[in-house]
């Protein structure tokens, strides 16, 4: 029953709170463009804690997580390493490869990472003009 009331209270602020992000107006800048051609995608991989870095660079070796990952010709926009997390990477992956994206991840980063994928696009512009515009008011 907690749980339920829990999820009820937050379905209710998500209702009451304002949804500014999804209200279309001529001030805010449309969705980011993305091409057709390639997805971006967040790979979050977090570090097993339960072992020490050593540990986890052997595994990382053993699985040769270094020569599969990313899988070739797959781009990197972006790489973190996230103190106490791990590294969050995102990728600009074409649609038809994404399979072969999971696939490197599977056989080379499972077991030293526990994994979570998230297609993203980029917003920095909308921010900046939507920045800009409250700050110029």
């Amino acid at each position: 029953m907690k749980r339920f009331g829990v999820s009820l209270a937050v379905a209710a602020l998500m209702f009451a709170l304002p949804a500014v992000a999804q209200t279309p107006s001529a001030a805010v800048p449309g969705p980011a463009a993305t091409p057709s051609d390639y997805i971006l995608l967040t790979v979050i991989m977090r570090h097993d804690q339960t072992m020490n870095l050593d540990e986890i660079n052997r595994i990382q070796a053993e699985q040769g997580f270094w020569a599969k990952f990313p899988p070739e010709g797959i781009q990197v926009e972006s790489w973190y390493i996230a103190m106490g997390l791990g590294y969050i990477v995102t990728l600009r992956v074409p649609p038809a490869r994404l399979r072969e994206v999971n696939r490197a991840v599977e056989q080379g980063a499972w077991k030293a990472f526990r994994t979570e994928f998230y297609p993203t696009y980029g917003a920095k512009k909308i921010a900046e003009t939507l920045r800009e515009q409250a700050t110029k008011k």
